[in-house]
């Protein structure tokens, strides 16, 4: 087991060629075996062949003698019939009768006349088939003597067979070197051949693995693998997908530039936005100083106003300058931050005859732990969008419902409805892009919601216009750091 296991840990370059060559050398071995085999059964019956033919001439010229149970006649035709000069020779051959009496013996001393033959000798003779000693290079073989379908005698002989086993031998000699020598040849041919086959994979592995530390270089067409059309292939492929994946990460990085600068134009674009909703009351704030700073209820209303109003900017520009830094204490929601928005609004109000009507009810003062800035500023781009889309001389309406539990805010315009684009921007999957062209405050008040946890529902109002209601549930309020 740890022979094997030591195998398959040594490098694809070495495994394949080794069991290659393992393979071959089986092969090599299993048709050395077969040949030999067939070697065996035709020298066999090669040598049953000779001795039939030599039992053949036998048992036709000793037949008469055998009826008449002539001994020196039987002797004399054994002598006679002795080949030479054959593949096999007869060593031995003994004529007996049917009851296993000796009649006569090419060695009468060995096997006197009329003696019985020794059982254990006759064992030696298989049944018509000839059997090969190859440890004493003898071959046993017996015969019947009949005549006239009755048989009269029985004839074993006994051949030297050892020139053809001799011959066995050189042959499987001969086979077994001349297969082992090109098995070796072949082996070492093959060894070369496979490792040269799996020398491109190789080299397409160590590319890999480099490519897999972050260290990936092409590969090098060379001249000898310009021939190998596959291998060419290969490495050209290679190469092409390290090109893309270069092609890839350079699009990418023009990409996340892309983005960055396409975010700092976002953040730029809702930070203008936002600075610019309040400058409108901060200005008319500074007029009504001028005008009227002499009335100490004026001059302590407005500077209040421009107050908030500051506090509000600065609060947009903190929380972009603190987007990746901890969240400050925002400062609660008050009743202070309706008036101001409609005073904000009370120039471009005038400006289109238009008419804010401020419903405020609290249940308990308007205590409320919600973030003042985003609801403000959600409640300005409201107001804004409703004075946009309703006509001169319209009536608008801010309202705002503070329960135990929850906080409602309502906007109504006068206006024909949202467009479809635009009450997707409120109630549809939350946007991530900013729009193109009009929709930025809507864009604006759908960030602040999502943020802060509030609902956002549009309804048609009676009489004509719209309600947009923001519902802000007292378990979903959360701490901000910017609205944009």
């Amino acid at each position: 087991m740890r022979g094997r296991f030591g195998f398959f840990r040594l490098p694809l370059i070495w495994r394949v060629p080794l069991a290659v060559s393992v393979l071959m050398v089986l092969v090599s071995a299993v048709i050395t075996e077969r040949v030999l085999d067939r070697l065996g059964s035709i020298q066999e019956t090669y040598l049953q062949s000779i001795a039939n033919s030599y039992l053949d001439g036998v048992t036709a010229s000793i037949s008469p003698s055998v009826l008449r149970e002539d001994s020196w006649e039987i002797f004399d035709a054994l002598e006679r019939l002795r080949p030479v000069n054959t593949a096999i020779v007869p060593v031995e051959t003994i004529v007996t009768t049917p009851s296993g009496s000796i009649l006569a013996a090419t060695d009468p001393l060995r096997y006197p006349s009329l003696e019985k033959m020794d059982d254990q000798h006759i064992e030696q003779f298989p049944d018509r088939q000839i059997r090969i000693e190859s440890d004493d290079g003898l071959a046993y073989l017996e015969r019947d003597i009949v005549y006239q379908d009755t048989t009269i005698g029985r004839i074993y002989t006994i051949f030297d067979a050892r020139l053809l086993l001799a011959e066995r031998r050189d042959v499987l000699s001969t086979l077994i070197l001349t297969n082992a020598g090109l098995t070796v040849l072949l082996v070492l041919v093959g060894f070369m051949t496979v490792r040269r086959m799996i020398r491109p994979m190789q080299t397409l592995e160590s590319h890999m693995i480099e490519a897999a530390e972050g260290k990936a270089t092409r590969i090098g067409v060379s001249p000898q693998t310009s021939g190998n059309s596959e291998t060419r292939r290969l490495f050209m492929a290679y190469n092409s997908l390290l090109d893309a994946d270069e092609e890839r990460r350079e699009l990418s990085t023009r990409l996340a530039e892309e983005e960055k600068l396409a975010s700092l134009g976002r953040l730029s674009s809702v930070m203008a936005h936002e600075i610019n909703n309040p400058l409108g009351g901060l200005l008319n704030a500074v007029d009504t100083l001028k005008k009227h700073g002499a009335d100490a209820g004026v001059r302590k209303s407005s500077l209040d106003l421009l107050q908030r109003g500051l506090q509000g900017i600065g609060e947009v520009v903190r929380a972009a300058l603190a987007t990746y830094r901890p969240s400050r204490q925002a400062r609660p929601l008050s009743l202070s931050d309706f008036h101001d928005a409609k005073m904000l609004l009370s120039p471009e109000l005038r400006s289109r005859g238009q008419a804010l009507e401020l419903l405020l009810e609290c249940e308990d003062g308007f205590a409320c732990n919600c973030p003042a800035d985003p609801v403000r500023q959600a409640v300005i781009n409201l107001l804004l969008n409703a004075s946009a889309a309703s006509p001169d001389g319209a009536d608008l309406f801010l309202w705002a419902l503070k329960r135990e539990d929850s906080l409602m805010i309502e906007v109504g315009d006068r206006g024909p409805g949202f467009p479809l684009d635009s009450l997707s921007l409120l109630t549809g999957p939350a946007p991530k892009n900013l729009p193109e062209g009009k929709g930025l405050g809507l864009w604006v008040v759908r960030q602040i919601t999502d943020e802060i946890g509030a609902g956002l529902a549009v309804e048609p109002r009676p009489g004509g216009g719209s309600i947009v209601r923001i519902t802000l549930d007292s378990d979903a309020f959360v701490e901000i750091n910017h609205a944009a």
